[in-house]
């Protein structure tokens, strides 16, 4: 079908594609409509993939989709579809995979030319209006394209065709499985360590990111094997990003990424999944230090959470965006006199705990960072240091503010909800847990039929959800299970699975694919074995697998946990870094860790002293004393004692003596 001669983005439930609603180009959304009037009209697709919060993005934007000159080449050459990367990973992956496959380093904004079928035949990523920066002009590149595609469509068709089977082999193909073992954690978590930046923390080199799974990764390391080297490079990591200008001291949370080695001049826009995965970080690294910095950080950043990130009063927005104003960090950096000003007096004892940098090439203000010094007295003197930051955000307040991307992504969410949670329970915030419980709260109320959304604005959903926003969301329940009690997460958990296994297990019942069973509009129904800046699809999924049957002892979780963790090993076996979170969600998989405790609600000893030692790898089930109905199994279908306080800390199969002291549940779960 012939669509509208028009820009079709206006009623779409994404706030990036609603800023693309007013380009003079005919824009459609990633629709089986639009797919079809590609091959109705037999001309190419010009595939556009970003997101609301990136910077090149918007450069792109305003250089060439908002020029009347560059749209009218597009219009009449190509069928123009603009995508949502947060909406659609799925789509996103397979057009990145195929870029990577053409030998190009992605990124965003993706611009991928496609087949009137979807298939890939050439790309890149952003491209100036006019040539510069050593790279073509934009519209040079469209009538390149279009020339090539006249001259040479049989040739480009079949380059496509051998270039979709690469990315489905890589993306969808089956390995077979492979024996799960320990060996494969210390191979990455050693391989990683030698990866990073004795100095600086982080990897070596720039940009710096925050690089979550492999800080996971070298954290079971210590947690499991005791390589204390490993623990350190992840408190050096945190630390150091804590104290660089990535992190923002006025306000709370982390930038996406610093494009020097320093982790001083962010990309300035904040992402959902980054803070949520920092407070779990800092979560486990205060546990492990009792260091105040982490303690601080959590709550710096769940404040920002709770006052900027909130959607209509409960689920979380997806970003904030780097630029206001149409400046990059404009909202975030100082001059001098700014910080003189809105301090009057008290500059000065500012200056005591931060300095502003602005480095060699920054054309901005300066940026807030802190040196290691300046960190440790920040930490020591943070009751005099807090009410001169709460001036600065006051002031700071007035600004003009950096655009949010205000949809709620089902598994952004689940990961923050699981953050919350176990932050709350670990620092005794009853304030954060009741905040997860309203966000798990708005989303399983969008539900249809029983399916989860994968992303709501307002009253718009996008429906199906995708295979990790039923893992996160699993997640998400049994963290809040084991911060409440309320059994009635528990069995939101296994209606999630069962979801999950009705609409994205493969026939062989050996692993899961990202898109449902009923999606239509997908060239290829990808695995979702890939880490991005959050752990794999598949990760999640083993990782929710595992956590659920610890939680019940339900052998068939078990089996399901086992099978899928196998299989997705094979697949991962040929390139664990990209897949770094299969590997530790495996080695949950090896040995998982469950507690049991029966103690007293009104008055209890046994639980505090659990929940100051928060362990990835542990699942805890909290029984008042006295409890007849819905009694834990501990394993081997062995119910404990409900009518005295203990204690039954288990190691896959086996459990070491019950405890009955506060001090002698802390000797076990501390790790050293």
């Amino acid at each position: 079908m012939t669509l509208p001669a028009r820009n079709l983005l206006a009623e779409e439930a994404s706030p990036y594609l609603q800023q693309h609603s007013d380009n003079p180009v005919h824009w459609r959304g990633w629709s089986p409509d639009a797919l079809a009037e590609a091959k109705e009209l037999g001309r190419p697709i010009l595939l556009s993939i970003g997101y609301a919060a990136c910077h090149w993005c918007h450069v792109m934007a305003h250089e060439s989709f908002e020029n009347d000159a560059a749209a009218a080449v597009m219009n009449r050459l190509f069928v123009n579809i603009k995508v949502d990367r947060e909406e659609r990973p799925d789509i996103d992956q397979i057009y990145m995979a195929a870029l990577h496959a053409m030998g190009e380093q992605g990124g965003w904004p993706l611009t991928m030319f496609l087949t009137p079928d979807g298939k890939p035949f050439w790309g890149g990523t952003y491209f100036p209006r006019e040539a510069r920066y050593g790279r073509p002009g934009f519209v040079q590149v469209l009538e390149a394209v279009d020339k090539a595609w006249r001259e040479k469509q049989q040739s480009l068709a079949e380059s496509a065709d051998g270039l979709t089977a690469h990315v489905e082999q890589r993306l969808a193909g089956a390995q077979g499985k492979a024996v799960l073992d320990r060996d494969t954690l210390t191979d990455l978590s050693n391989r990683i360590d030698s990866m990073i930046d004795r100095d600086l923390g982080g990897l070596r080199g720039a940009p710096k990111f925050p690089n979550a799974p492999f800080m996971h990764s070298l954290w079971l390391s210590w947690l499991r094997d005791g390589q204390t080297a490993h623990r350190d490079a992840v408190l050096l990591s945190l630390e150091k990003m804590l104290a660089g200008g990535i992190y923002d001291h006025v306000g709370g949370g982390l930038s996406r990424y610093s494009t020097d080695a320093e982790w001083l001049v962010p990309h300035f826009e904040k992402m959902l999944y980054d803070n949520a995965q920092l407070i779990r970080m800092c979560n486990w690294a205060y546990a492990a230090t009792g260091n105040d910095l982490f303690r601080i950080r959590i709550e710096e950043t769940v404040a920002w959470l709770l006052r900027e990130m909130r959607v209509d009063g409960d689920a979380f927005a997806a970003s904030l965006d780097a630029d206001s104003d149409g400046e990059e960090g404009l909202f975030y950096t100082w001059s001098k006199d700014e910080v003189e000003a809105a301090l009057d007096g008290d500059s000065a004892a500012f200056f005591r705990y931060f300095e502003l940098a602005a480095p060699h090439g920054w054309e901005g203000k300066p940026i807030i960072r802190q040196s290691e010094p300046q960190q440790r007295q920040g930490v020591a003197d943070y009751a005099e240091l807090a009410p001169l930051k709460a001036k600065l955000l006051t002031v700071r307040e007035k600004r003009v503010r950096p655009g949010r991307d205000g949809k709620a992504l089902t598994d952004w969410n689940g990961l923050t909800i699981a953050a919350l949670a176990e932050a709350g329970r670990a620092l005794a915030q009853p304030d954060w847990i009741e905040a997860a419980a309203k966000a798990f709260a708005h989303i399983v109320d969008a539900s249809r039929d029983g399916r989860l959304p994968h992303s709501m604005l307002g009253e718009k959903k996008l429906f199906p959800a995708l295979s990790n926003d039923y893992a996160a969301m699993t997640n998400a329940a049994i963290a809040l299970f084991e911060a409440t009690g309320d059994v009635a997460y528990s069995g939101r958990a296994r209606r999630f699975i069962a979801e999950l296994d009705r609409w994205h297990q493969d026939s062989e019942k050996s692993g899961y694919y990202l898109t449902a069973s009923d999606s239509a509009d997908v060239l290829i129904r990808i695995r979702g074995d890939v880490d991005e800046a959050i752990p794999s699809a598949t990760s999640q999924i083993v990782e929710a697998l595992v956590r659920l049957a610890s939680l019940t002892g339900d052998p068939e979780f078990w089996e399901k946990a086992w099978t899928t963790a196998e299989h997705a090993m094979g697949r991962a076996a040929q390139q664990a870094y990209s897949q770094a979170g299969i590997v530790n969600a495996c080695a949950l998989a090896l040995e998982p860790l469950k507690l049991v405790i029966i103690d007293r609600p009104e008055s209890p000893g046994l639980v505090p002293a659990a929940n100051r030692y928060p362990d990835p790898r542990r699942v805890d089930i909290v029984v008042p004393i006295g409890t007849e109905a819905n009694q834990p199994l501990l394993p081997g279908g062995v119910l404990p004692p409900t009518d005295k306080p203990g204690a039954w800390f288990c190691s896959g199969q086996v459990c070491l003596p019950a405890v009955t002291e506060p001090g002698e549940l802390e000797k076990l779960l501390r790790r050293g």
